[in-house]
């Protein structure tokens, strides 16, 4: 109930929610993470500019495989790296997809903002006019990310763990959750 959502996914990941300490260094790596590549900036302009932003997204984020392709040996000790890139890109690779979608530039990460207000000024902000958060969005939002973090067994989450079981590159086997999402059921 007061817990933000990267203080739950650090329950996810680590099975408890974390210190004081702990939240400020896993808020730093998210942070220190969620630039992406500047070459995937290029595959964005492969699409189509009607393409649809969850085709898009579907794409970028499989293609997270490439620039990670050690991943196709995971270890366990790969798994919180692992665990916190997704994290810290996947809401940067959202923005871009949508910002592309209606022509406008990426607008990158803002560091000094915290998880949720990033992504908003990734989606809203442009080069030429700052986003200022309203709080009751920035909370209603929180509670929405925290609401999907750990939803049991729907559809796309069953796809992902299928996907996963074979031992597939975790970016790839999330893009085939963004893939079950998309659909209408």
């Amino acid at each position: 109930e007061k817990s933000d959502f990267l203080e739950v996914a650090y329950l996810l990941i680590y099975g408890e929610l974390p210190s004081g300490e702990q939240y400020n260094n896993f808020t730093k790596q998210v942070a220190h993470h969620s630039l992406v590549n500047e070459r995937l900036h290029y595959l964005f302009q492969t699409f189509c500019s009607s393409s649809h932003p969850m085709a898009i997204m579907l794409a970028a984020v499989g293609s997270l495989s490439a620039f990670y392709p050690d991943l196709l040996n995971f270890k366990e000790a790969d798994y919180e790296l692992t665990a916190i890139r997704m994290i810290a890109k996947i809401p940067t690779i959202a923005a871009m997809s949508y910002k592309y979608s209606i022509g406008q530039p990426f607008i990158y990460p803002d560091n000094s903002l915290d998880f949720t207000e990033n992504f908003l000024h990734m989606m809203f902000a442009t080069p030429c006019t700052k986003y200022t958060v309203n709080p009751i969005i920035k909370n209603a939002l929180n509670k929405i990310f925290i609401l999907h973090a750990d939803h049991e067994q729907n559809a796309s989450t069953s796809t992902v763990r299928i996907a996963g079981s074979s031992g597939a590159n975790p970016f790839a086997c999330i893009s085939t959750g963004i893939a079950s999402l998309w659909g209408p059921a």
